[in-house]
């Protein structure tokens, strides 16, 4: 859409030379030429003139080169240039004619340059290159989200180009291209060192972060229609929870482990429900202890949100001796990719034949405090979900509990 004001039209007068009589004009401002830079100013002479046309000499005059002073000529409510003469004032109609001929020709042109416009940004939007965008996108929308988020677009980015080569124009981005990804998603590589095609699960993931670039192109007008909320997404299987029991952890406290620091933060994670990410990062500062009652402050990694919550004195007891507000409590604390090998030795010394991840001590607070009684919405809170059907996967575990407990006891009835 242009900015500058709208073309306008008017009937202006030239003095012609060495006699008392005057051309007419129509002279049009501002007039948008291809290949010009400035707006133009368009005069159209109509070989007419007229010599009785009566001036308004109230106004301040122009003086000319020679001297000589020229007045606007007087105008009527309707702006016809006013003469004494009937033949002048029919000369006057008819270049008004031509003007308001004019004005309507430049009027439609403006409402058509300006759909026409419209449409050519829109396909100009429809050529970029969707691939790039998401990239884009991606390190834009994500710049300060956590690690395992920023990956997972990054792999989505991967697969794109893998799926359509380094280009793909929003112009060829339809239902049946979406459901041609995902088809291609649910049997994609995974990536990396690792071998094979992705779970179902991780594939859903993928499918969706491809849909929130939908989403965003449709929102930014890279797409016309909002293909997002039309595409069906890949529905996730239920995985198993794996988590240990109350026996089990006991069984743990009492085993030796060759990393220290790797023990009392899985058994600090088993007691708060915090993530390991949250875990390796938490200073001595976030820790608050207000008499009896300690109290974590901190920001989750994975959510971003900002939580406050209150840990039992054996948690705390796991976090040793209180060090310098910036020292981190768990210094020690291996990261995820070296962590799998020395948990599993613990594990295994344990006589625990389960397998356990370190996120399974997490799945083991959520699991033991919805068995112990403690309401969903609660244990949601202190997970630190921003939904609650995320916590309800552990609920299914309790049931399964319970359906067992129900089996447990047997009397020898006969018939």
């Amino acid at each position: 859409m242009k900015e500058l004001s709208k073309t306008k039209s008017t009937v202006r007068l030239r003095k012609v030379e060495d006699r008392k009589e005057w051309y007419l004009y129509i002279e049009s401002y501002p007039v948008f030429v291809p290949g010009k830079k400035q707006p133009q100013r368009v005069r159209e002479y109509l070989n007419r003139t007229v010599s009785t046309v009566e001036w308004d000499k109230k106004r301040t005059a122009r003086t000319d080169a020679d001297g000589s002073k020229t007045y606007k000529p007087k105008r009527d409510d309707n702006g016809l240039i006013l003469c004494r003469s009937e033949k002048d004032r029919e000369t006057i109609l008819y270049a008004d004619g031509v003007r308001k001929l004019r004005q309507r020709e430049y009027d439609n042109a403006d409402l058509y340059s300006d759909t026409e416009t419209a449409q050519a940004e829109q396909k100009e939007r429809s050529q970029q290159n969707f691939i790039e965008y998401f990239d884009t996108v991606s390190k834009k929308r994500h710049a300060k989200s956590s690690e395992s988020i920023i990956v997972n677009w990054r792999r989505v980015y991967e697969l794109l180009k893998i799926f359509a080569g380094d280009t793909l124009p929003f112009s060829k981005i339809d239902n049946r291209l979406a459901e041609d990804f995902r088809m291609f998603m649910l049997s994609a590589p995974c990536g990396g060192t690792k071998k094979g095609t992705v779970s179902q699960n991780t594939a859903a993931t993928y499918f969706s972060i491809f849909k929130a670039g939908l989403k965003q192109a449709f929102i930014d007008g890279y797409l016309t229609v909002d293909l997002s909320a039309k595409i069906k997404g890949i529905q996730e299987q239920e995985t198993r929870r794996e988590f240990l029991t109350v026996e089990e952890l006991n069984t743990l406290v009492a085993t030796p482990c060759d990393y220290k620091d790797l023990k009392r933060a899985a058994l600090f994670s088993a007691l708060t429900g915090l993530r390991h990410c949250d875990i390796q990062k938490m200073q001595w500062k976030e820790l608050q202890i207000d008499g009896d009652q300690a109290r974590l402050n901190f920001t989750q990694q994975k959510t971003k949100g900002v939580e406050y919550m209150p840990i039992s004195p054996q948690a705390l007891e796991f976090c040793g001796e209180p060090r310098s507000p910036n020292q981190l409590v768990f210094e020690d604390l291996p990261d995820p990719s070296w962590i799998s090998k020395p948990l599993k030795k613990w594990i295994q010394a344990a006589g625990i034949t389960k397998k356990i991840t370190f996120h399974c001590f997490r799945h083991t607070f959520a699991t033991l405090q919805l068995s112990n009684g403690t309401d969903i919405y609660t244990v949601s809170k202190m997970l630190g979900h921003t939904n609650v059907k995320t916590t309800q996967v552990y609920a299914k575990v309790v049931d399964e509990k319970k359906e067992k407990a129900a089996h447990a006891i047997k009397l020898n009835i006969g018939k």
